[in-house]
């Protein structure tokens, strides 16, 4: 039995290591391509393995029809958008993500953004404080209860909309439910995004929406560009000087953005939520022990399709 360890963005030696260690001490051979260039590469890789994980990397019909034997793909992260999910349940292949391993890491580069836009960043220039200033969290899961733990030590007021949860359970972490997602924009100084790539969601961040946001506002997108409206977004920060955008994810329109607001949009240069030591080693564990529990036990735990 073989797991193949497939990261264009390779993980932590460490983490790779202990990986191994994990995979071996329950009999399954372990199979490692690093930094491949070609889908080729990765396609001959994949033949003969019963399990993959991965991190941002492509797993598409292609992918797992070069391998008959495939039986499960393991994203070590939590977004999966980068599964075909549909040719992975025709093809009778499991699917699974490691939820809130990264979620410490994500939420502090959400502040970390969030300070250096407060800031002017760091130009010299007076900024704004965080404290007593209302923060809403668009969907709450575990990238949110993280923020929304870090935002409440900077003393700011904690708002979140999530239709998947109730107020109840909302409100016994001490964040303030919203129970329409236009209420959460209109209170919000600072919103922050935690939603995935959906129809339902894509360009759903739009123009009609943020301007909903009062003066002085800023969006904060550690989750997927998709999600965004570029074009309504351009045009109300044209409208809007008071308005700052800050990006884990890189616009599609890049360039015109950091041309017409210097000042006021920061894009981080790849996308880096997940990019510390820690949440490195801990997806990559938690993405091993997933492959352990399902190939030898069935435990088909962290599903997504």
């Amino acid at each position: 039995m073989k797991v193949l360890i497939a990261t264009e963005k390779p993980f932590a030696p460490t983490a790779v290591a202990k990986m191994k260690e994990i995979l071996e001490e329950a009999g399954i051979s372990p199979v490692l391509l690093e930094k491949y260039q070609d889908k080729g590469d990765l396609i001959e890789a994949v033949k003969g393995v019963e399990g993959i994980i991965i991190r941002s990397d492509i797993i598409d019909k292609d992918v797992m029809s070069a391998d008959p034997e495939l039986k499960l793909v393991v994203r070590a992260g939590a977004g999966y958008d980068n599964i075909d999910l549909q040719a992975a349940s025709e093809r009778g292949v499991v699917a699974m993500n490691t939820p809130g391993q990264n979620a410490n890491a994500v939420a502090e580069l959400v502040f970390g953004m969030l300070v250096l836009m407060a800031r002017n960043n760091y130009n010299g220039s007076a900024g704004t404080e965080l404290k007593d200033k209302t923060l809403g969290l668009h969907a709450y899961g575990n990238v949110s209860r993280n923020v929304a733990r870090i935002a409440k030590g900077f003393g700011m007021k904690v708002y979140a909309y999530d239709p998947f949860l109730t107020a109840e359970q909302i409100e016994a972490e001490g964040v303030i439910p919203v129970e329409k997602i236009e209420d959460l924009y209109k209170q919000s100084q600072y919103v922050s995004l935690h939603i995935p790539a959906t129809p339902q969601t894509i360009k759903s961040i739009n123009y009609e929406l943020l301007s909903l946001m009062p003066k002085g506002a800023t969006l904060i997108n550690t989750a997927r560009k998709e999600v965004v409206d570029e074009q309504g977004l351009m045009k109300l920060m044209e409208e809007r000087p008071d308005f700052s955008y800050v990006s884990d994810v890189r616009a599609s329109n890049v360039e015109e953005f950091e041309q017409k607001f210097p000042e006021r949009v920061f894009f981080t240069p790849k996308k880096m939520g997940a990019q510390t030591k820690e949440a490195n080693i801990n997806a990559g564990l938690a993405a091993a022990n997933q492959c352990v529990n399902f190939l030898k036990n069935g435990i088909d735990k962290f599903r997504v399709n």
